[in-house]
């Protein structure tokens, strides 16, 4: 009897704040029991089904899939379990349609659904209506509901549960025994169940937290849920104690009968993970959903449309080259029955390209030429020597995976138009956000009524870590130190924030990701409208590929953005049309720009680590810019593949030969194996095998177990195939430190292409590329650092105006005797330096600040300063534009009227601002005549000049950013004394020299390394550059808290020089520069205070003497 019983009322962590355990965690516990089978019925969501379904398969347990719902009230909840042969798809259905309803299963929703509802079981357990009835003693109005609501379900029963809680109510036996008595009375089936939340009675106070978390209050009795540990996943023994406890308070000799009933529920609802569930199969839009009437003209279709592109693309033998590859993968795309997902690709694409939003692939489909030749990708694959068995081949029984970048600002444009086009064949994806240390901390903070703010404080402290680490993050970083932790309510804070670690928190819509299927999209998944009005499967992007469905991810990219608002702007101030997918990939400036390490806003090659990485390898083709992508990923960084290969790239060593008939793989990467693809290549030569097969060994090498399988095969394959064993032995050695550690080509070619593209427009239109990075900021740095990046390369920096400001920054052309003396940047010419740079010279072009970065306007009030211009003066600005009288003074200080009235500075026009509204000039509308008092006459006041300091202060203030004078502009004094570098300069000093240099923070990471040592990298802006400066744990602990909680720096550090242009610091001495200069300040007011006296007491005794 043991073995057969099974748990029907089961919450994983999927029941949102609620359940304590993992589906996962509750299966394997069910196998060590000894079950067959086990139920998953979470409250108000089905989002961990495939999760746990997955769970069941690789353990050998039967899944039962249900939910817990409320029905006819709120305050009543069910269960309902699916049956097999199409109970699943009856229930998602049913469960869909209560989701568009408030969450709330009603007498109308059963009429409309009776169809769906008719193939499911229902169980009433202690917290249903029938048993508050049945607890009321009001057995015919218990009668009557079961009646009610008997025509619409396969069948239904009583679910008791006890806990052992004193009293007769919910949980208790007695309350358990009053309805197996009803049951018995009324001949309605019962079944035991135990209601789990817990995996273990160990969880009760977690089980607390989450109460407390969901109810949104501290730790209460009254909104605590349970009153003792019992609702755990309990053996079968146990189980058994509980049914003869509730069989024998209600009269019967023992629970055997309750036990058989509850094994034949059980069994009816039993489902097959393939067959029921779905795990494996494969839904893809039918033919007629991409313009075909059956399987055979779909490829037809995907033949002719790629085989028509073919003769404009290639030429002589690179076209036989090309048909040749083409049909080998249109014969794997049809064996596999994947046209239809290749044409619904390519026609999302078109939905984008014919609304003119910019639209480019990403991932390891840029090897396939059928997407290169459908328009999906537009990298050549033939040209980079990227294959398609990476991507999709006929010995990987599961969809292929592209994704595409589209303009972040246009992503829901083609949002909109994929719902359109396949209507209820598509939905959002799901996203479940799991518990990690800040959110941890800060429920379980308030679970226990600690201070918000001692709570605020140890969360902010807290870096982006797993809940679990908490405890190693505040042993071992060094500002987390002085937290003072060690009381015993905050060591339980903590001990119970860890162990919410991966638990699900809640359920949102993916950034990017669509599920596309076919018409019976609503059988294989539960759906809601999500907080976008979005239709959203409930399942996460996982969970979508493991049922079959086309997971589309559209990301919204804001460099894509960024680039299209630059082709606008060219277009607009040159009249120049330029197609981004048409430029050559050879441009010797555009790498000269990438070379110098001058890459703020270009597209992956920006951060700090990657400017010191193209500074050491100084790309100068379009495939070194993919090994360069390649290479700064956290597998190559990890095992170290860069050293090798920039020694073999210098000459400081030579390149890797191993073999003749491998010497082209290995060539193109100095010999260290990078890319996924090369070993591919290096498994299918030396075996003899097929790529496609080839890629399998290669999925192999990830687990240590694999690794070995692999090399158990490989070495006689490669012996047999004609390679010794000194080159076998060679090989294997590369293969198996290679790993999982590489990178796919196809990927970094999709990668580097749009890389390219934003460093050749940044080279040849900076103005223009740097106004669409200030718009849209696609990158990681803030803008003032952006501002900065212009200014170097000659372009002017044009204030806020009325008249002229948009909603966005804008390119203005300028004519040369207006740029103020500014220069561009010259990269410096050293021996150590490599080849000569040619750089950019952005003078002649100016870029406008923008309207919609003041802080605190609206974008209506944007649109109506803009629609209502020109405007003659303030006056004429305050009656008409619409702006707030916020908005007007901001627009004052910054100088928004000064070409308006070139005799008044901004102190003169705020007294004026003062008067109009003093003398009620209200706004109007444009349309609108009122008599108002006229405003005095404008005339100077005689006030000062607003000071540069003060210009900053309110541009910092207001814009968020200096954009007449650089912050560091006013401690050059102090700066030039102690001999500090600027950055452009310290490429110029000795590799090993101490340089003393300073800036503004515009960034600060701490990378988690898993050893648990930290860096810090900071990056400073000195109005000449960056310097990115590396802290160690030696300093740490004594400059931690200072990074973290000051702004502007001055570091003494050690130089280090590596390969032409990488530059680093390592930092030794850390100080807050305003302080450093306050101290200054007061010494040499001293000083000036000493000479003075020294110079007094010199005229009194020249006086004497005289």
């Amino acid at each position: 009897m043991q073995s057969k019983f099974t748990h029907l009322h089961v919450h994983s962590g999927y029941s949102f704040k609620y359940g304590t355990a993992k589906p996962e965690q509750l299966v394997k516990q069910a196998a060590e029991f000894g079950m067959s089978a086990l139920a998953l019925t979470d409250r108000d969501n089905m989002a961990g089904v495939i999760r746990f379904a997955q769970s069941c398969e690789g353990y050998g347990i039967k899944p039962i899939i249900g939910v817990q719902i409320p029905f006819l009230q709120n305050k009543h909840r069910v269960i309902l379990l699916a049956t097999a042969d199409g109970g699943l798809a009856a229930l998602y259905r049913l469960f869909s349609a209560v989701k568009l309803n408030d969450g709330l299963l009603t007498y109308e929703l059963l009429q409309k659904n009776q169809t769906y509802a008719s193939k499911l079981l229902i169980m009433h357990g202690a917290h249903s209506q029938l048993a508050y009835l049945i607890s009321q003693r009001q057995i015919p109005q218990a009668q009557a509901y079961l009646s009610s609501i008997k025509e619409f379900f396969l069948d239904q029963a009583l679910a008791l549960t006890s806990h052992r809680i004193r009293g007769d109510g919910p949980y208790s036996t007695p309350f358990a025994a009053r309805n197996l008595v009803f049951a018995r009375e009324n001949n309605v089936p019962a079944v035991i169940t135990n209601s789990v939340r817990m995996l273990d009675a160990t969880d009760g106070p977690l089980a607390d937290v989450l109460d407390s978390a969901r109810n949104l209050v501290p730790l209460h009795g009254r909104y605590v849920e349970r009153r003792n540990s019992e609702g755990y996943l309990k053996s079968a023994a146990k189980m058994k104690q509980i049914a003869d406890e509730i069989a024998q308070a209600a009269g019967e000799v023992n629970g055997n009968h309750l036990l058989r009933t509850s094994a034949q529920w059980a069994e009816r609802s039993i489902l097959d993970t393939r067959r029921d569930i779905g795990i494996g199969k494969i839904h893809l839009p039918e033919p007629q959903a991409v313009g075909a009437k059956n399987i055979e003209e779909l490829n037809q279709i995907l033949r002719q449309r790629c085989q028509s592109i073919l003769p404009s693309r290639y030429f002589g033998d690179d076209l036989t080259i090309a048909q040749n590859r083409l049909s080998d993968e249109i014969a794997t795309v049809g064996q596999l029955g994947f046209a239809s997902y290749f044409l619904t690709v390519a026609q999302v694409v078109d939905i984008a390209r014919a609304k003119g939003i910019r639209v480019a692939a990403r991932g390891s489909g840029a090897g396939s030429l059928i997407c290169h030749l459908l328009g999906i990708s537009a990298v050549d694959p033939l040209a980079h020597g990227l294959i398609m068995e990476r991507f999709c081949s006929a010995l990987r029984n599961e969809l292929p995976d592209i994704d595409i970048d589209v303009e972040s600002a246009r992503r829901l444009e083609i949002y909109d138009a994929v719902f359109a086009k396949f209507g209820t064949r598509v939905a959002t994806v799901s996203m479940v956000e799991t518990y990690r240390a800040r959110h941890a901390i800060r429920d379980v903070g308030m679970a226990l009524a600690i201070a918000p703010a001692e709570i605020d404080l140890i969360a902010k402290s807290l870096p982006h870590i797993r809940a679990r680490n908490i405890s190693a993050a505040l042993e071992n970083l060094p500002e987390l130190k002085d937290l003072k932790l060690d009381t015993p309510i905050l060591k339980t804070a903590i001990h119970l924030a860890q162990k919410l670690d991966g638990l699900p928190r809640h359920l949102s819509m993916h950034p990017c990701a669509v599920a596309i299927s076919d018409l019976t999209l609503p059988d294989c998944a539960p759906i809601e409208t999500n907080a976008s009005g979005y239709p959203m499967v409930q399942f996460d992007k996982d969970d979508v590929e493991a049922i079959g469905f086309l997971k589309l991810d559209i990301l919204g990219v804001r460099m894509q953005s960024a680039i299209a608002y630059s082709l606008n702007e060219i277009e607009r101030t040159q009249n120049i049309k330029i197609e981004p997918d048409q430029i050559p990939l050879d441009d010797a400036k555009t790498f000269d720009l990438i070379a110098s390490t001058r890459t703020l806003g270009v597209f992956q090659i920006e951060s700090p680590g990657q400017r010191e990485l193209i500074g050491k390898f100084a790309p100068s083709s379009f495939n070194d810019l993919i090994i360069d992508i390649s290479l700064f990923r956290p597998g190559p960084v990890k095992s170290d593949m860069i050293t090798p290969f920039l020694a073999a790239r210098h000459g400081l060593r030579a390149p890797l030969i191993i073999h003749p008939k491998l010497d082209s793989i290995m060539a193109e990467t100095e010999g260290v194996v990078v890319f996924h693809e090369q070993v591919i290549k290096l498994i299918s030569i030396m075996t003899g095998i097929s790529l496609a097969a080839a890629d399998e060994k290669r999925r192999e090498l990830g687990t240590l177990d694999g690794q070995q399988a692999v090399c158990d095969w490989f070495y006689p394959a490669a012996i047999a195939n004609g390679f010794s064993l000194v080159v076998v032995q060679e090989i294997w050695q590369i293969l198996r430190a290679f790993a999982s550690f590489g990178f796919c080509k196809a990927h970094a070619a999709a990668f580097a292409l749009p890389t390219y593209q934003s460093a050749w427009l940044k080279t040849h239109y900076t103005a223009a590329f740097l106004a669409g990075v200030l718009t849209h900021d696609p990158g990681m740095y803030p803008k003032r650092l952006i501002l900065a990046d212009a200014k170097q390369w000659g372009i002017k920096i044009l204030p806020v105006d009325v008249n002229k400001s948009a909603a966005t920054y804008t390119v203005e052309l300028i004519s040369l005797d207006k740029n103020n003396g500014l220069t561009t940047y010259q990269a410096p010419d050293l021996k150590s330096t490599g080849r000569k740079l040619q750089l950019p010279d952005a003078r002649g072009f100016a870029i406008r600040v923008a309207l919609s970065d003041i802080d605190g306007i609206s974008e209506q009030e944007v649109s109506t300063i803009i629609s209502a211009r020109p405007y003659l003066d303030l006056a004429d600005f305050v009656r008409r534009s619409g702006a707030s009288r916020p908005t007007a003074e901001a627009l004052v200080a910054l100088g928004g009227f000064a070409d308006l009235h070139q005799n008044l500075n901004q102190r003169d026009l705020l007294l004026h601002l003062q008067d109009l509204y003093k003398l009620n000039y209200q706004p109007i509308s444009q349309d609108q005549m009122v008599l108002a008092l006229l405003p005095p006459p404008l005339a100077a006041t005689g006030l000062p000049e607003i000071t540069q300091s003060e210009k900053v202060t309110t541009e910092l203030k207001l814009l968020g950013m200096d954009v007449s004078n650089h912050v560091l502009s006013f401690y050059g004094d102090f700066l030039n004394s102690i001999k500090a570098i600027r950055s452009s300069d310290v490429i110029m000093q000795r590799s090993g020299a101490s340089v003393l240099v300073a800036g503004i923070k515009v960034a600060l990471q701490t990378p988690p390394v898993r050893s648990g040592r930290r860096v810090m990298f900071l990056t400073l802006d000195d109005g000449y550059g960056c310097n990115d400066i590396t802290f160690f744990e030696d300093i740490q602990r004594s400059c931690a808290n200072l990074l973290r909680t000051s702004s502007l720096f001055l570091v003494r550090g050690v130089l280090r020089r590596t390969g032409p242009r990488g530059v680093s610091i390592r930092a030794s001495e850390v100080w807050d520069l305003p302080s450093l200069y306050e101290q200054y300040k007061l010494e040499k007011t001293q000083q000036i205070k000493e000479l003075t006296k020294e110079q007094i007491k010199e005229q009194s005794d020249d006086a004497r003497v005289s």
